[in-house]
């Protein structure tokens, strides 16, 4: 048995090859036990046992910086660092970060929680080492799902010739979450499966060695080589931007990665390694759907036979699809993770799953309604972030009609800081003629759907949490939900909190279920209380809950008034302790009523 505690940088640089393939085994594993358990990203970490081994075979962290994009394909990364006792809390309250994090071991060179930054951190960070004459190189650990995003492309234009240091290794799975999709697949395809290419070069190689005249043109061979190259993959395009190729090479063969990234090292010039991996490798299960496998929950973590927001939300919105030809599905490689896969099964015309990029998904959604169509852009809130200009400058000044259902808003447990789903409500809010709304049931999140779609005439967002859905509701429409007059205290709250404040001793209650702009009714019925008490599952600055006090001053409001909100993204944990933590949960809120009666 090779894992242990003793586990290290330098004891994976001691090992034999033989010793090295023995505990990619061993990690293997580990990481299908554990993670199995803890919860987390099991294929895209399978996937990568080798080429992890191999990275810290060849290069010396902290000295030489690794920085993983996304950061869910570290897992190994972490076990070889220091953390494997600590591997049992991944994602735990106190415990290790699901990602990259440079607070938690001076391995971690850069956070890495969403995708695409790696190329752009990297550049950075090498710049910054020659700069101050730090020996030392600089690996970029990128998927071809993370590929697809704009922000590789505006790193990758900015690598300089001077920029010997840095080496992106191009971690090739033909996956980002849901099968990788776009032109940048389509091509990868081609140079992983052109191996005619590299018999060509070597033919051309052998035939001119055979000759003097041949001899001759040998020595101008990188133009023979490049000839030969366009003829057959009408360029490289990481070539065509100054980088050094090489690959593809197995990502499974320890042996192979580690001779290549020696490579890599000497060039002295900045380069991309090609590797070939199998997302979910070595777990049949994971390598059959590794979409499924991608991110896995805690075991038990949801009741038999419950659904989720995001699976009703899908089913729901193909429904209304088969009544309306004008509906659209928009998903950035979350098919599946938004219960978008509905739509891709009945309207697959009327699908679109553009691969990690965001921003072009809203833009290209933007285009859908200026034609007509009615396109409903399924996305994470923490992902929506990357859309703030794209929502002012393509949305909202002209008045598309775009839907946005955002998902895993609020907070979201073990995933941690980099995915909590706090900041979609004040980016949407400061964006004109946005209307929001946050249902809390089954009954309540199909109403919403159908407001957004039919009653709304710019952006209309319907934003739910991660999870279980409640079943059942109430049989018809309202802007807010309110219990009557009978107490001095109005307890205000809005989204899946409504299970954790209605009827509570000793105050009213105010569910919103349109959020904003903030309804008439819910601003002239809090007015006339005495104390009224906000609680939001989001951030205090920017939140409703100060919208909220702003509209009941305006309309006379002179009582007390106490917002209980999130001031920063909390750690990861289980969402009943996050809610707990941020005194949001039921015990909570009755013992704020209680205090002030």
């Amino acid at each position: 048995m090779l894992l242990s505690d003793n586990i290290s940088p330098e004891y994976i640089k001691s090992l034999d090859l033989a010793g090295k393939k023995q505990l990619c085994d061993e990690i293997r594993a580990f990481l299908i036990e554990k993670v199995s358990g803890t919860g987390g990203h099991l294929a895209s970490n399978l996937g990568t046992v080798e080429l992890t081994v191999a990275l810290h075979s060849v290069f010396s962290t902290p000295d030489d910086k690794i920085v993983f994009d996304v950061g869910h394909q570290s897992y190994t990364h972490k076990i070889i660092t220091g953390r494997y006792e600590k591997f049992g809390t991944l994602r735990s309250a106190g415990g290790i970060s699901g990602f990259p994090r440079s607070t938690e071991s001076e391995h971690d060179a850069f956070i890495g929680g969403h995708s695409s930054i790696s190329v752009s951190a990297a550049l950075g960070i090498a710049k910054a080492m020659k700069l101050e004459g730090k020996p030392g190189n600089v690996v970029a650990v990128i998927g071809d799902g993370a590929l697809t995003g704009g922000e590789a492309y505006e790193g990758l234009n900015n690598i300089g010739h001077d920029m010997g240091n840095l080496i992106i290794v191009l971690n090739d799975n033909e996956m980002s979450i849901s099968r990788s999709k776009g032109t940048v697949a389509d091509y990868l395809t081609r140079m992983r499966s052109t191996r005619s290419y590299y018999d060509k070069k070597e033919a051309v190689k052998e035939f001119l060695s055979h000759s003097s005249v041949g001899k001759e043109i040998s020595k101008s061979l990188s133009g023979t080589k490049d000839l030969v190259k366009f003829a057959i993959y009408q360029s490289n395009i990481f070539e065509s931007l100054g980088l050094k190729y090489y690959g593809p090479v197995n990502g499974h063969d320890v042996g192979k990665l580690i001779e290549m990234l020696e490579i890599a090292k000497i060039t002295g010039e900045p380069c991309i390694v090609h590797v070939k991996t199998k997302k979910g490798k070595g777990y049949k299960p994971a390598e059959l759907n590794s979409g499924e496998y991608h991110g896995i929950p805690r075991r038990y973590s949801r009741s038999a036979g419950s659904r989720s927001f995001s699976e009703i939300a899908g089913r729901k919105l193909a429904g209304l699809a088969d009544n309306d030809e004008r509906i659209c599905a928009v998903t950035a490689a979350m098919k599946y993770a938004t219960g978008m896969e509905h739509m891709a099964q009945h309207f697959p015309e009327r699908f679109f799953d553009v691969g990690i990029a965001e921003q072009h998904a809203l833009t290209f959604s933007c285009g859908l309604a200026s034609q007509g169509m009615l396109p409903v852009f399924a996305v994470y809130s923490t992902f929506l972030q990357r859309c703030c200009d794209q929502l002012l400058h393509d949305a909202a000044i002209e008045k598309k009609h775009i839907v946005l259902f955002i998902d895993r808003a609020g907070l979201v447990g073990e995933d941690g800081e980099t995915h909590q789903g706090i900041y979609d409500v004040p980016m949407l809010t400061g964006v004109p003629g946005t209307e929001i709304w946050s249902p809390f049931d089954e009954a309540t999140l199909s109403m919403c759907i159908e407001k957004a779609l039919n009653d709304t005439d710019g952006i209309a967002a319907v934003r739910y949490p991660r999870g279980a859905c409640p079943s059942g509701g109430p049989d018809e429409y309202s802007d807010i939900y309110y219990s009557g007059k009978t107490s001095d205290t109005l307890v205000v709250t809005y989204g899946r909190l409504a299970q954790n404040v209605s009827g509570i001793d000793g105050a009213d209650t105010l569910t919103l279920l349109k959020i904003f702009p903030i309804p008439e009714e819910a601003a002239v019925t809090a007015a006339q209380y005495k104390r009224v008490l906000f609680f939001e599952e989001g951030m205090r600055i920017g939140g409703i809950g100060e919208k909220f006090l702003y509209a009941i001053y305006e309309r006379g409001f002179s009582g007390k008034y106490r917002i209980t909100a999130l001031d920063f993204p909390p750690a990861a944990a289980d969402v009943e302790t996050q809610l707990s933590r941020a005194g949001l949960d039921r015990e909570s809120i009755v013992r704020a009523v209680n205090e002030e009666n």
